[in-house]
């Protein structure tokens, strides 16, 4: 089982450039907000029973995925609900099941972060939309990205497209051989 773990701040297309690499390599796309939002619906954000059931719920597909040796991508926004060894435990599961793991780290401008979070499209899930709530997480946000393991790619996706940056996470699982 391969993974290529997207991630980064909001707004940063973590759907957009997952769902174009989907389409190029043929891995499901595990988009961060179909768990998110399930568990919303019925546990408010930040509860104890939300941050159990959503970290219960994609560790259960990553260990199914393993088991089945079924690769596929991820997105993630770190931030401060979630248990900050996350990544390097998802990271643990994969490589003791013979898989790679590649970190994505998807970058953008704040001054465009700020446009893009309010854009109507982000309402199709439940993904932040305020540029107050935003700046208010700034500081979270950053330091939950730190704490990440380093990646293995940056891309700015204010400087780069969708499509170019699906492409270039295609060659940098070539160079892994990882390609289908």
């Amino acid at each position: 089982m391969n993974l290529v773990f997207l991630y980064g701040p909001p707004a940063t297309g973590k759907y957009t450039i997952g769902r174009e690499l989907a389409s190029l390599t043929g891995l499901a796309l595990f988009h961060n907000h179909l768990v998110v939002d399930s568990v919303a619906a019925v546990f408010p954000f930040g509860t104890p029973a939300f941050r159990r059931l959503r970290e219960q719920f994609w560790m259960d597909v990553f260990e199914a995925a393993c088991a089945e040796d079924r690769s596929l991508i991820f997105t993630f926004q770190p931030e401060g609900s979630v248990a900050p060894d996350f990544a390097d435990r998802v990271r643990q599961m994969v490589t003791k099941a013979g898989g790679t793991i590649l970190f994505v780290y998807l970058t953008l401008s704040h001054e465009e972060q700020v446009q893009r979070v309010a854009n109507a499209d982000r309402g199709k899930f439940g993904k932040l939309r305020s540029v107050d709530l935003l700046q208010s997480l700034q500081a979270d946000f950053e330091a939950c990205e730190r704490a990440m393991p380093p990646p293995d790619l940056t891309i700015d996706t204010g400087t780069t497209e969708p499509s170019e940056s699906a492409h270039r996470i295609c060659a940098l699982m070539r160079d892994h051989g990882l390609a289908r």
